[in-house]
């Protein structure tokens, strides 16, 4: 299951206090000031790591603390700096500040860094403030305070492939059949309630990262059905694969479930409804004969003018041909565009937006 929203509590480390000290030698009775300054207190920093896939250890934890910094100590003793506390978050995640429901970070590129709450720094001991016209110091400084934020994270999933279409069209189905991701499938609308990756293995060690988005309705993009929350996810992927099931079970129209579907992508993003899409005709194989599938297919793709892919994810057959389709897209995405994607070079590279 992929959890994909969470709020934290951050709090950074106080930086110490300096300290006020004089030297106590047995024969030197006027020593100076002695007193160390505070050690700085450690700071929240946000890791975007390829290892974390969702959001989930953050459900059940909210508050990040980091070590504060310890008091400075006579004998012009250093107090210890706090340890800084790394949090490993998703590629992929939004950081919003939740009191002002500002954008803070976008974790994008994996390693990336980023400090939430800087520690602070700490005070300075009395032997920093001696002069030759004040050998007395009595002064020492407080620590600077710590820096706390409510945090409200939101994750994008950054695949190369992402499904789109109405509730049952077939794509849990689609991503059981081309990954080892298991899906719930049901003959029931939205049975996907959380999106799900799967890797898609073709010849010659290719590999393709492919996203099941849940189900989408009409007015999607104002909240209906499943609503905006997973509309986010389609805009990191960098191909769509848009699945139309051929015959549907609620004996709606095929055609007119596609353009809700592209009407939908366009009103969240103009954007989003400019990428790269294939459009896969689900389920042939609820026809018996080669010439009804032709048939089919010959009239969808007449209607919509664009060329079709028709698939049957429980038989496998057309699924091959889909899946070279997406890579040949992704492939002149790499030409035209100059991005790399971990799963065409084989290693880790920045995440396209």
């Amino acid at each position: 299951m992929i959890v994909d929203s969470a709020t934290i509590y951050v709090r950074s480390g106080k930086g110490g206090d300096g300290c006020v000290s004089f030297r106590r030698l047995k024969y030197i009775p006027k020593g100076g000031p002695d007193g160390g300054d505070g050690g700085d207190g450690g700071s929240v920093i946000l890791v975007a790591d390829p290892q974390v896939e969702t959001l989930l250890d953050f459900a059940g934890r909210h508050h990040w603390r980091a070590e504060k910094g310890q008091p400075g100590a006579g004998k012009q003793r250093h107090g210890k700096n706090g340890r800084d506390l790394d949090v490993h978050l998703p590629v992929g995640t939004l950081v919003y500040n939740d009191d002002t429901d500002e954008l803070v970070i976008d974790l994008a590129q994996p390693g990336q860094r980023f400090v939430a709450a800087k520690g602070g720094r700490g005070g300075f001991g009395n032997e920093h403030f001696a002069t030759p016209t004040n050998q007395v110091p009595t002064t020492a400084t407080p620590g600077e305070p710590a820096e706390e934020y409510t945090l409200r994270l939101e994750l994008k999933l950054i695949a190369d492939v992402g499904l789109v279409g109405k509730p049952n069209a077939g794509k849990s189905t689609l991503l059981s059949r081309v990954s080892a991701a298991t899906p719930k499938v049901a003959d029931y609308p939205f049975t996907t309630l959380t999106p799900q990756l799967g890797i898609a293995e073709l010849p010659g060690h290719r590999r393709i990262v492919v996203a099941d988005i849940p189900g989408l309705i009409e007015d999607a993009h104002t909240g209906a059905g499943l609503g905006v929350r997973f509309l986010r996810h389609v805009e990191r992927t960098k191909v769509l694969v848009h699945l139309i099931e051929v015959e549907p079970a609620d004996g709606s129209d095929p055609i007119e479930n596609y353009r809700a579907i592209r009407r939908e992508l366009a009103a969240y993003s103009p954007a989003l409804a400019r990428k790269p899409e294939l459009i896969a005709v689900s389920k042939m194989d609820l026809y018996p004969t080669e010439e009804d599938r032709r048939t089919a297919v010959g009239l969808i793709e007449d209607a919509l003018g664009e060329t079709v892919y028709p698939v049957s994810s429980t038989s496998g057959a057309g699924v091959t041909p889909l899946l070279e389709a997406c890579w040949s897209s992704l492939d002149k995405r790499v030409a035209n565009e100059g991005w790399s994607a971990q799963t065409l070079r084989g290693k880790e590279s920045s995440a396209d937006e």
